[in-house]
């Protein structure tokens, strides 16, 4: 079992950089400022690493398999709550 946790870690983490380095084109170093933290790709990697682990422990994937494939799935599921977010705080500054 602490491998399947370990390993969903990665690949959700992995998945989460992936998604955004395809969003911005490149990788965004964490940087402050003034008012806030800007977490810049940890906060993708750390989303979809939090995902894929919550997926892993609710479903207990019975093989390699299927613990890549929730991972994978987890991970993109991650970065669509983080678009979300970011629509939902659009609409409201309008």
């Amino acid at each position: 079992m602490l491998q399947d946790i370990i390993f969903s870690l990665v690949i959700g983490g992995t998945v989460g950089i992936i998604g955004h380095v395809r969003k911005h084109g490149k990788i965004i170093m964490p940087r402050k400022t003034k008012k806030f933290i800007y977490l810049g790709f940890l906060e993708e990697m750390l989303l979809g690493s939090v995902a894929a682990l919550l997926l892993v422990l609710y479903t207990s994937p019975n093989s390699f398999v299927e613990n890549i494939i929730f991972s994978i799935i987890a991970g993109i599921g991650g970065d669509a709550v983080l678009n979300r977010f970011k629509l939902l705080n659009q609409d409201s500054e309008k």
